[in-house]
């Protein structure tokens, strides 16, 4: 398990290191709108690649958003990983959103499938099975599955994981990143169902995307009166 910053995400350092040698040679040139473009471009990245602590909700029966942007999407589809049906939240990320991802449940990671692919607008349905695209299963300390896909978008270029199959998780702890704008769509298991709206904004580690569904207590009415 590679351990990830707390403040800017590790794949941004070369980047941030390049714009910054750059800048520095154009300023020592005394190109002034080269360095400043330049300059434009690097606080973009350390804008995009930041990587801020959340407060990550306690509580059992919970499962918080994997990425943070806008919840674009709550429906049934089959789950890419074993076909079966199962409520599917997505979340669409633009350039703007932290694209740290972080686990929506503790449990343990049972298998990782990596499948190289195009690059569609990733708010397009056809973008879950053309584009480039890592669906992750994790077995929470119920037993129960969860699976949750990490899509690259239009711009997005890598998907990088920073787990692998067998690592042991709790909830909230980053698991990997897609660089640019992207979506991950998380397949809730039996019991579970969504606590979230299309449109809402969430937050990766911090926003509640999902609750466990609490059986009626014997003799409760339909309206839950005694």
């Amino acid at each position: 398990m590679r351990p990830a910053s707390a403040s800017i995400a590790p794949e941004g350092f070369p980047l941030l290191a390049l714009l910054a040698l750059c800048a520095l040679c154009f300023a020592a040139l005394d190109w002034e709108a080269a360095t400043v473009i330049v300059l434009v471009f690097f606080f973009f990245t350390l804008h995009f690649f930041r990587d801020p602590e959340r407060v990550v909700p306690h509580g059992k029966g919970l499962a918080v958003s994997p990425a943070d942007g806008r919840i674009i999407r709550i429906e049934k589809r089959p789950d890419p990983l074993d076909g079966e049906m199962r409520t599917c939240i997505s979340v669409f990320m633009n350039v703007f959103n932290v694209h740290v991802n972080r686990c929506p449940v503790g449990g343990t990671v049972t298998d990782v499938r990596y499948h190289p692919g195009k690059f569609i607008n990733a708010s397009f349905d056809k973008a879950s099975e053309h584009n480039e695209r890592c669906a992750w299963r994790m077995t929470d300390e119920e037993g129960k599955p969860w699976t949750f896909v990490q899509i690259a978008g239009l711009v997005a270029r890598r998907i990088v994981p920073h787990a692998e199959q067998g690592d042991v998780l709790v909830r909230g702890q980053r698991f990997g990143m897609i660089r640019f704008g992207s979506r991950v769509d998380l397949y809730l298991p039996e019991g579970y169902d969504s606590a979230v709206h299309i449109g809402q904004t969430v937050l990766a580690g911090q926003s509640v995307l999902a609750r466990r569904v609490e059986p009626q207590t014997a003799g409760s009415t339909a309206d839950g009166r005694e």
